[in-house]
C-alpha cells in the first residue's frame, strides 16, 4: 500500500513529460515579429549603431532563440 502514492506520482510525471513534448509542435503558432524581443532588440540596435558586419555574435544568437521557439531559420 505504501507503493500506491509512488505510482501515482510517476504516471502525474509521465503526463506532465508527455505534455512537455507536445509543446514544440505549439510553438511555431507565434508570429515570428513576436518572438525572442530581447535578442531582436539587441540585434536591431547593434545593427543600426555598428553595422551588420559588427553583429554577427547578436544575429547568430538571435537565430538561435528563433530556432529554440520553432522556426526554421
Amino acid at each position: 500500500m505504501g507503493n500506491a502514492p509512488v505510482k501515482e506520482v510517476a504516471q502525474a510525471a509521465a503526463v506532465k513529460v508527455v505534455g512537455t513534448t507536445e509543446q514544440p509542435a505549439e510553438k511555431p503558432k507565434l508570429k515570428p515579429c513576436c518572438a525572442c524581443p530581447e535578442t531582436k532588440k539587441v540585434r536591431d540596435a547593434c545593427i543600426v549603431e555598428r553595422g551588420e558586419e559588427n553583429c554577427t555574435d547578436l544575429i547568430e544568437a538571435h537565430k538561435q532563440c528563433m530556432r529554440a521557439q520553432g522556426f526554421n531559420i
